[in-house]
């Protein structure tokens, strides 16, 4: 596919994939942008070389979040009645959540800047937060007579808690990195200037890690979230037991014994 909408290369071992629309802050405009972000989540995937995958937004902003010039002008995803806008969402921006919880490699979300509305559930998508100084963050669909379409009822609370996420959600208050990293809605802030730098940085400590073992885990954790804890334990030992025969753990005990010689 040729993108138009976001930006997509690879570092090495690390993807980063960019929002590209700074014109419109971002916003998530249509099919265009979905299915761009759905097939390079599908490469990323493919691709048993990388170790993670960092998403950013282009200019000042992360992402606005939905079209409102379309919502207000009911073209796009936006158009028909209620029957119809309920399949455009299932079939359009929904896509979204679900290409990024189908993949095992490790997600960073850099915040460059607002994250509004969906722009914020699309951060929470990710597996980390780091924002720059500039990064704001707000649930904001009731302030627009809206509800979150995208799943952030889903991804908000487990960021942040169930009543932090209520508390956001029905207030539609705007916060700052400052209050996020106090909430934990994001793991830590760094200057402006150095956010994809400290990105890079984290996907390089993810990347000292064997690859195949970073998805097992990652995939672990995710399907242990509201597991009993003999559900968890069962898995854990199928997993485990899939790990004790592969070549990574094999080299990792032969470099850990000849360090104690």
């Amino acid at each position: 596919m040729e993108y138009r909408e976001i930006l997509f290369e690879k570092q090495g071992t690390v993807a980063v994939l960019t929002l590209n629309r700074p014109d419109i802050r971002n916003a998530i405009t249509g099919e265009r942008m979905v299915g761009e972000i759905e097939e390079a989540c599908g490469a990323v995937q493919a691709d048993e070389e990388l170790c993670a995958l960092i998403l950013t937004g282009a200019g000042s902003a992360f992402s606005a979040g939905g079209n409102v010039k379309d919502m207000q002008e009911r073209r796009g995803m936006f158009a028909g009645g209620p029957e119809r806008i309920r399949e455009n969402y299932r079939n359009g921006i929904q896509r979204i959540p679900l290409a990024l919880s189908r993949l095992d490699v490790p997600t960073i979300a850099a915040v460059n800047g607002p994250a509004i509305g969906a722009g914020c559930d699309l951060a929470c998508m990710c597996d980390i937060r780091i924002a720059g100084e500039r990064a704001k963050f707000g649930e904001t669909f009731a302030a627009v007579g809206l509800i979150p379409g995208d799943g952030g009822a889903f991804f908000l609370p487990r960021a942040v808690g169930f009543s932090r996420a209520l508390e956001l959600a029905f207030t539609c208050r705007v916060i700052g990195a400052e209050e996020a990293l106090r909430i934990g809605l994001v793991s830590e802030t760094v200057p402006q200037d150095r956010l994809l730098e400290r990105a890079l940085e984290i996907a390089g400590e993810i990347g000292r890690q064997p690859p195949r073992i970073l998805r097992l885990a990652k995939r672990l954790f995710y399907a242990c979230q509201g597991r009993s804890l003999e559900e968890t334990l069962e898995l854990s030992a199928a997993m485990q037991a899939l790990c004790h025969h592969t070549e990574e753990h094999a080299r990792a005990l032969d470099q850990l014994m000849v360090g104690r010689k």
